[in-house]
């Protein structure tokens, strides 16, 4: 049995980790602030589940205040998927919370992994957010970042923050290059569960733009595939990849078929452009295919499918 810390374990993807991470039987550590960004209730509500297996301890608190020393040892493998997320909230007073929760929060954790004897795995969560608008679309790794957002500088610099640290302390990261994830659990601010929530209650959904952007779409069970091989493939150690849904798909194609899935047609209200949104993404993932041997294994109707029961179990 390893144990493991999962960073910001009662969020979104990081839940779903714990609960991949204590089906393995492996003992968890799970770490979260609880802030108030979205509704801490949903969060409370994503591991509930979980707070009963004897494996798993939650310890609630901010990463840069806890006892990392004593909490490394014998810790084998670490996923920091704490972050301060969203694009759109990251101009403005609130980026104070992205310099402290993305930057200062990885350099302590990364300042602590240094000394820990036993660590064999920090795998980092970070974003397709560090691409900006790429010229060159399916993004591969090598193309230089150029963040469009507040938030994209900050999990830039703790992207590079791991790769210092490795490259002078030998502290084994990974990090991962997420390409929009969904799925259940989603976050509120998060488009897909928007517009679910919005057609429940028979409301226009928002839409920025002219609905012709186009994202990569990464359904969580695959994200979490590809935390575990992150953990334990040998050639990863100091690398960046990208973790992608394998197809890039219009938004106006996506309202379609939720539409499909919920057999009725959807109401839109068009919106200007979200500044900090890149206006298409798309992820080469042939180093994920190589080193973590990734394969995206849910199709975007499957994956919509299971978000709308989510929603409609989590409002209905």
């Amino acid at each position: 049995m390893a144990k493991i810390i999962v960073t910001g374990a009662a969020g979104f993807i990081g839940s779903h980790l714990v609960e991949a991470l204590l089906q393995q039987g492996e003992e968890v550590v799970g770490i979260d602030e609880f802030n108030d960004y979205y509704d801490p209730m949903l969060k409370y509500k994503n591991i509930a589940h979980l707070r009963s297996s004897p494996n798993f301890t939650l310890i609630e608190g901010n990463i840069q205040f806890l006892d990392w020393q004593t909490l490394l040892k014998n810790v084998d493998v670490v996923y920091h998927q704490a972050a301060q997320a969203g694009v759109r909230a990251s101009w403005g007073k609130g980026f104070r919370f992205y310099t402290e929760r993305n930057i200062s929060a990885t350099q302590v954790l990364l300042e602590a992994a240094k000394d820990a004897q036993n660590l064999k795995r920090l795998v980092f969560a970070s974003t397709s957010s560090v691409y900006g608008d790429a010229e060159t679309l399916p993004t591969h790794e090598g193309i230089c970042p150029q963040p469009v957002s507040p938030y994209g500088i900050t999990k830039l610099a703790a992207e590079r923050l791991c790769g210092l640290y490795h490259k002078n302390f030998g502290v084994p990261c990974v990090a991962l290059r997420y390409f929009t994830v969904y799925g259940p659990k989603q976050r509120p601010d998060m488009a897909f569960h928007k517009f679910f929530k919005s057609i429940l209650q028979d409301e226009a959904i928002p839409i920025y733009g002219d609905g012709q952007q186009t994202r990569d779409f990464t359904f969580v069970s695959d994200a979490i595939a590809a935390n575990l091989a992150a953990a334990t493939a040998p050639e990863a150690v100091g690398e960046i990849i990208n973790i992608g849904g394998g197809s890039r798909v219009v938004l106006s194609e996506v309202l379609d078929t939720m539409a499909e899935i919920i057999g009725k047609p959807i109401k839109k209200n068009y919106i200007e452009k979200a500044m900090g949104d890149a206006r298409h993404t798309a992820a080469d993932v042939s180093k994920a295919q190589r080193i973590l041997e990734y394969k995206p294994k849910i199709s975007l109707t499957e994956g919509l499918t299971q978000e709308w029961q989510w929603i409609k179990s989590l409002y209905g």
